[in-house]
């Protein structure tokens, strides 16, 4: 048996083959090493899109019938103890369709680690669009609202499913923005590629800033850590701030101000303005909800979707120049008052370091 052949049943690739038998309608593919090896020019740096923790991205071509690009994920590997389970995770990927999540095409298994191909999303993360890029009439309150929404429904779709999938790793730098400032989540599942190395039961996956607290004390993901990371996005998008800064959180920051009543201190300015302040309110207390700490207190990822759909319609509704630049924003008609349910009392949040927690829990690379 020669490498290409071991390697590709050493990850599962037969009975992957073989479920995909079973299967009446599979939309999923399974390439050979030369067609990954060409599409990526034998994983030239310079085809290099990003990297992760989980692995490396690089744009391919020639895999799609239509000549499209591809992103094309080099894993870093996957935890011995799951490869049975790899393929059969990997179906249950495969199926899952929404128009705000980035589609999983196919998987190369004849390498050292498995290969993913994904579609490929033309702009850049929605990090980016927060730090990184200087042009404000990009992030609208509109834009942001509408994003959030989208990233919402996207993740309320992966937990309804009859295999619920839990996100792992929401943040800013794992939503690409598509065309018309579209969003589509990345890296769903992610806690499905495990390094053997990470086998040790204190070491968490995810990025530092993020974590749910309650998940780096039980070690259990839950649909509730998501809820808790995505308040995390909310704060980002509330204050273009990153959840980090000086080893000290976002999120304990915020539900201070939130407890004080000082959080138009910490509201970005390009966003700041009068007209705007109730759906900001809203906004704030909608991602405090997000970050209480008892997760069974914080709201179903289907709820914050529902907020945020209608906080999302009623910003665009009211900006006559949307996608055109920063504009005044007006709530009318909303004589029933807040559509939110009153905030949960704020409470403290787990500082971080750069490196452990105050437990002593080691974070996955």
């Amino acid at each position: 048996m020669n490498k290409r052949d071991a390697y590709f049943r050493q990850h599962g690739g037969q009975l992957l083959l073989d479920m995909m038998k079973l299967e009446n309608q599979v939309s999923f593919k399974l390439y050979d090493r030369e067609e990954i090896e060409l599409a990526t020019n034998n994983f030239r740096e310079s085809a290099i899109l990003g990297q992760g923790g989980q692995g490396t991205v690089y744009k391919g071509f020639d895999l799609d019938p239509e000549n499209n690009p591809v992103a094309i994920k080099r894993c870093k590997g996957i935890d011995a103890n799951r490869r049975m389970e790899f393929g059969q995770e990997l179906l249950i990927l495969s199926r899952v369709r929404h128009e705000y999540i980035v589609k999983l095409l196919g998987c190369c298994l004849q390498f050292e680690v498995p290969v993913l191909v994904y579609e490929f999303v033309p702009n850049k993360t929605l990090h980016y669009l927060i730090h990184g890029q200087s042009d404000a009439s990009t992030r609208t309150l509109d834009i942001r609202l509408e994003i959030a929404a989208q990233s919402a429904e996207a993740l309320a779709y992966l937990h309804s499913l009859d295999h619920p999938i839990f996100h792992g790793d929401v943040k800013s730098a794992n939503i690409l923005i598509g065309d018309k400032f579209t969003a589509k989540v990345s890296d769903f599942g992610c806690s499905i590629f495990r390094a053997a190395a990470d086998e040790n039961i204190n070491v968490v996956k995810g990025t530092i800033g993020y974590l749910d607290p309650e998940y780096l004390m039980t070690f259990q993901l839950t649909d509730k850590s998501d809820v808790y990371s995505f308040g995390i996005l909310l704060l980002e998008l509330l204050t273009r701030r990153k959840p980090l800064s000086n080893e000290v959180s976002l999120a304990s920051l915020f539900q201070d101000a939130m407890k004080k009543g000082n959080i138009d201190h910490h509201i970005d300015k390009e966003i700041l303005h009068e007209d705007n302040m109730e759906l900001l309110h809203e906004f704030a207390c909608l991602a405090s909800q997000c970050l209480v700490m008892d997760s069974e207190n914080r709201p179903a990822m289907s709820h914050v979707a529902d907020i945020l759909r209608q906080l999302a319609d009623t910003a665009s509704q009211q900006h006559t120049g949307t996608l055109q630049g920063i504009r005044s924003l007006r709530l009318l008609g909303n004589s029933s008052g807040s559509i939110l349910e009153p905030c949960y009392s704020p409470v403290e949040t787990m500082e971080y370091d750069s490196r452990k927690t105050s437990m002593g829990i080691e974070f996955a690379r």
